[in-house]
């Protein structure tokens, strides 16, 4: 089921804007309760007010509120971010540290957020269990858990470790243009035959395309695509990851009769 969703979104990545470790880390906090859009609007503005740890820890507390304001509960979000500024300054001079064991006992870092951390930005391989993550582990029966720090544990043990970020991103993808919460498009699964949650949701191939999200909506352009001539029944075929991502190649029509494996990304992984 992850080779073929793998292979369905190449491409999939974190929809977080950033260019070191504190800025997604900061934009992972802010992610809370809003969507990844609004903090990628947001946090261009914050960032080249606040660039580093020590400007973060010493800002205007009523400019930072009117910044975070359309992430939605701005003001706690306010208090976490400068209070993991002087965290950092204090304890980390500054720096993200690249440890899990570190990293939570930072103001507003959870496991899920430490993961996002340490699998995008240091390249260690975690496993990111959002709502999105969680809702499709279990509708595929890989486990039954609702913790989250038990569904991480539990689909840790079921795929390498190498993968777990790159598993993340393609599940999350998937959770968000195709598996939705309420209106599963089923019928446009690219992983239906092997799901035993098939059916919950539109089955009508027609009618389950009109459900697909983002660049996978009919007439949506796939913004992720290369120039490159797309084999014919593939609407990812020739799709290119973004920096950092490994890409693999893309589903033709129809699933295999037989699983190839899981795929290998290209990501780094920890020593």
């Amino acid at each position: 089921m992850y080779r073929m969703l793998h292979e369905h979104y190449p491409y999939a990545h974190c929809e977080l804007d950033f260019e070191n470790p504190l800025q997604l880390l900061v934009a992972t906090v802010l992610s809370a309760q809003t969507t990844d859009v609004m903090v990628n609007k947001v946090t261009p503005q914050l960032f080249a007010r606040y660039p580093d740890a020590a400007a973060l820890a010493g800002a205007d507390r009523d400019e930072m509120e009117t910044l975070l304001k359309p992430t939605g509960f701005f003001r706690a979000k306010t208090n976490s971010v400068m209070k993991l500024g002087a965290e950092l300054v204090e304890r980390f001079d500054g720096e993200v540290p690249p440890r899990m064991k570190d990293l939570v006992t930072l103001p507003g870092v959870g496991r899920k957020t430490a993961n996002v951390a340490l699998g995008n930005a240091f390249g260690i391989p975690g496993i990111t269990v959002d709502t999105h993550f969680g809702r499709l582990v279990r509708r595929f029966g890989w486990t039954t858990e609702d913790d989250p720090v038990k569904v991480e544990h539990a689909v840790g043990a079921l795929i390498p470790r190498k993968e777990w970020t790159m598993l993340s991103h393609v599940l999350i993808f998937h959770g968000r243009r195709t598996c939705h919460a309420k209106k599963p498009a089923c019928g446009a699964c690219p992983i239906a035959r092997l799901c035993p949650s098939y059916g919950i949701g539109e089955t009508d191939p027609v009618k389950a395309d009109k459900l697909l999200k983002f660049e996978l909506a009919p007439g949506a352009t796939n913004p992720y695509a290369a120039s490159t001539p797309v084999l014919p029944g593939s609407p990812t075929a020739g799709a290119s990851a973004p920096a950092g991502q490994g890409a693999v190649p893309p589903a033709t029509a129809g699933a295999p009769s037989q699983p190839r494996g899981i795929p290998t990304s290209t990501g780094a992984t920890a020593s």
